[in-house]
Protein backbone atom coordinates (compact mmCIF):
# COMPACT_ATOMS: atom_id res chain seq x y z
CA UNK A 1 0.00 0.00 0.00
CA UNK A 2 1.35 3.40 -0.94
CA UNK A 3 0.60 6.80 0.57
CA UNK A 4 1.01 8.54 -2.78
CA UNK A 5 -1.84 9.77 -4.99
CA UNK A 6 -3.18 7.03 -7.23
CA UNK A 7 -2.55 7.87 -10.90
CA UNK A 8 -5.82 6.19 -11.94
CA UNK A 9 -8.19 7.85 -9.48
CA UNK A 10 -6.23 11.12 -9.09
CA UNK A 11 -4.55 11.73 -12.48
CA UNK A 12 -4.40 15.50 -11.89
CA UNK A 13 -1.41 14.95 -9.58
CA UNK A 14 0.63 13.56 -12.50
CA UNK A 15 -0.79 15.50 -15.46
CA UNK A 16 2.05 16.93 -17.65
CA UNK A 17 4.63 16.19 -14.93
CA UNK A 18 7.22 14.80 -17.38
CA UNK A 19 7.08 17.96 -19.50
CA UNK A 20 7.16 20.18 -16.43
CA UNK A 21 10.19 18.30 -15.12
CA UNK A 22 12.04 18.99 -18.37
CA UNK A 23 11.26 22.72 -18.32
CA UNK A 24 12.16 22.89 -14.61
CA UNK A 25 15.46 21.16 -15.39
CA UNK A 26 16.25 23.74 -18.10
CA UNK A 27 15.37 26.57 -15.68
CA UNK A 28 17.64 25.10 -12.98
CA UNK A 29 20.50 24.52 -15.43
CA UNK A 30 20.31 28.20 -16.45
CA UNK A 31 20.26 29.38 -12.83
CA UNK A 32 23.14 27.11 -11.80
CA UNK A 33 25.15 28.33 -14.80
CA UNK A 34 24.57 31.92 -13.70
CA UNK A 35 25.69 31.04 -10.18
CA UNK A 36 28.92 29.62 -11.63
CA UNK A 37 29.84 33.01 -13.03
CA UNK A 38 30.40 34.37 -9.50
CA UNK A 39 33.41 32.17 -8.59
CA UNK A 40 34.89 32.69 -12.05
CA UNK A 41 34.81 36.46 -11.55
CA UNK A 42 36.01 36.23 -7.94
CA UNK A 43 39.07 34.29 -9.10
CA UNK A 44 39.73 36.73 -11.97
CA UNK A 45 39.06 34.01 -14.51
CA UNK A 46 41.19 31.29 -12.93
CA UNK A 47 37.97 29.47 -12.02
CA UNK A 48 37.53 28.64 -15.71
CA UNK A 49 40.23 25.99 -15.28
CA UNK A 50 38.06 24.34 -12.64
CA UNK A 51 34.67 25.05 -14.18
CA UNK A 52 33.45 21.42 -14.27
CA UNK A 53 34.28 21.03 -10.58
CA UNK A 54 32.75 24.41 -9.70
CA UNK A 55 29.61 23.55 -11.69
CA UNK A 56 29.32 20.13 -10.04
CA UNK A 57 29.68 21.48 -6.51
CA UNK A 58 27.29 24.39 -7.05
CA UNK A 59 24.77 22.11 -8.77
CA UNK A 60 24.88 19.51 -5.99
CA UNK A 61 24.56 22.07 -3.19
CA UNK A 62 21.83 24.00 -5.07
CA UNK A 63 19.74 20.88 -5.57
CA UNK A 64 20.18 19.48 -2.06
CA UNK A 65 19.49 22.77 -0.26
CA UNK A 66 16.47 23.73 -2.35
CA UNK A 67 14.91 20.26 -2.30
CA UNK A 68 15.46 19.92 1.46
CA UNK A 69 13.88 23.36 2.04
CA UNK A 70 10.58 23.03 0.24
CA UNK A 71 10.76 19.75 -1.67
CA UNK A 72 11.47 21.53 -4.96
CA UNK A 73 14.20 23.42 -6.77
CA UNK A 74 13.36 26.94 -8.00
CA UNK A 75 12.71 25.45 -11.45
CA UNK A 76 10.29 22.94 -9.98
CA UNK A 77 8.52 25.69 -8.02
CA UNK A 78 8.31 27.78 -11.19
CA UNK A 79 6.60 24.86 -12.95
CA UNK A 80 4.31 24.07 -10.00
CA UNK A 81 5.70 20.63 -9.19
CA UNK A 82 7.34 19.15 -6.11
CA UNK A 83 8.97 15.95 -4.91
CA UNK A 84 7.31 13.71 -2.34
CA UNK A 85 8.69 10.63 -0.62
CA UNK A 86 7.00 7.22 -0.56
CA UNK A 87 4.80 8.33 2.34
CA UNK A 88 3.64 11.50 0.59
CA UNK A 89 5.80 13.71 2.82
CA UNK A 90 8.08 16.51 1.72
CA UNK A 91 11.74 15.71 1.28
CA UNK A 92 14.16 16.16 4.19
CA UNK A 93 17.93 16.68 3.99
CA UNK A 94 18.81 12.98 3.81
CA UNK A 95 16.30 12.27 1.07
CA UNK A 96 17.39 15.38 -0.80
CA UNK A 97 21.02 14.18 -0.71
CA UNK A 98 19.97 10.69 -1.88
CA UNK A 99 17.81 12.06 -4.69
CA UNK A 100 20.52 14.47 -5.84
CA UNK A 101 23.16 11.71 -5.72
CA UNK A 102 20.88 9.53 -7.85
CA UNK A 103 20.44 12.41 -10.30
CA UNK A 104 24.24 12.82 -10.56
CA UNK A 105 24.73 9.08 -11.17
CA UNK A 106 22.08 9.07 -13.88
CA UNK A 107 23.63 12.14 -15.51
CA UNK A 108 27.07 10.53 -15.43
CA UNK A 109 25.96 7.50 -17.46
CA UNK A 110 24.14 8.17 -20.72
CA UNK A 111 22.37 4.81 -20.82
CA UNK A 112 21.10 5.25 -17.25
CA UNK A 113 19.80 8.72 -18.14
CA UNK A 114 17.99 7.38 -21.21
CA UNK A 115 16.38 4.62 -19.12
CA UNK A 116 15.33 7.24 -16.56
CA UNK A 117 13.77 9.51 -19.19
CA UNK A 118 11.91 6.60 -20.79
CA UNK A 119 10.59 5.64 -17.35
CA UNK A 120 9.39 9.23 -16.74
CA UNK A 121 7.55 9.22 -20.06
CA UNK A 122 5.96 5.78 -19.67
CA UNK A 123 5.33 5.08 -15.97
CA UNK A 124 1.97 5.88 -14.40
CA UNK A 125 3.56 8.17 -11.81
CA UNK A 126 6.13 9.68 -14.21
CA UNK A 127 8.95 8.35 -12.05
CA UNK A 128 12.53 8.31 -13.25
CA UNK A 129 15.03 5.63 -12.25
CA UNK A 130 16.12 7.50 -9.09
CA UNK A 131 12.48 8.08 -8.15
CA UNK A 132 11.62 4.41 -8.61
CA UNK A 133 14.64 3.36 -6.54
CA UNK A 134 13.88 5.80 -3.69
CA UNK A 135 10.10 5.59 -3.92
CA UNK A 136 9.79 9.31 -4.61
CA UNK A 137 7.41 11.01 -7.04
CA UNK A 138 7.06 14.39 -8.67
CA UNK A 139 3.51 15.75 -8.38
CA UNK A 140 1.65 18.90 -9.31
CA UNK A 141 1.50 21.24 -6.31
CA UNK A 142 -2.04 22.51 -6.85
CA UNK A 143 -3.63 19.15 -7.59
Amino acid sequence: MTHLPDPDSQPEFYQSVATKRFVAWLFDIALISLLCIVPVFLTFGAGLFFLPLIYGVISFVYRVVTIANGSATPGMRFMGIELRDAFGARMDMGKAVAHTAGYFVSMAFFVVQIVSVVMMLTSARCQGLTDAFLGTVMINQRA
